[in-house]
């Protein structure tokens, strides 16, 4: 039914590029908010990026300038450009839509490593 399936993460050295993908179903995709998160071994889920319906666009300060959010609502996929990556990237990334009720279970999320 209902479901998020992030992909795009892996490997890349400090100061590299990745493209994040979370293709979304069983919502009406187009009606949401959706956001992107990370978290990282021992720390707690951090929002990275938001986009709303209207493709307004906000983003946490450690990614600003450096990450893109963007939909396809064709596709229903969120993407997530992520360049001049930064060890401290380094987590797992998720997408959610933060208002769908009821509430739409997390994804596997992707493995983003920057490391050298």
């Amino acid at each position: 039914q209902v479901q998020l399936v992030e992909s795009g993460g892996g490997l890349v050295q400090p100061g590299g590029t990745l493209r994040l993908s979370c293709a979304a179903s069983g919502f009406t995709f187009s009606s949401y908010t959706m956001n992107w998160y990370r978290q990282a071994p021992g720390k707690e889920r951090e929002l990275v990026a938001t986009i709303t319906s209207a493709g307004g666009t906000n983003y946490a300060d450690s990614v600003k300038g450096r990450f893109t959010i963007s939909r396809d609502n064709v596709k229903n996929t969120v993407y997530l450009q992520m360049k001049s990556l930064k060890p401290e990237d380094t987590a797992v990334y998720l997408c959610n839509p933060p208002y769908a009720r009821p509430r739409v279970a997390w994804g596997q999320g992707t493995q983003v490593t920057v490391s050298s």
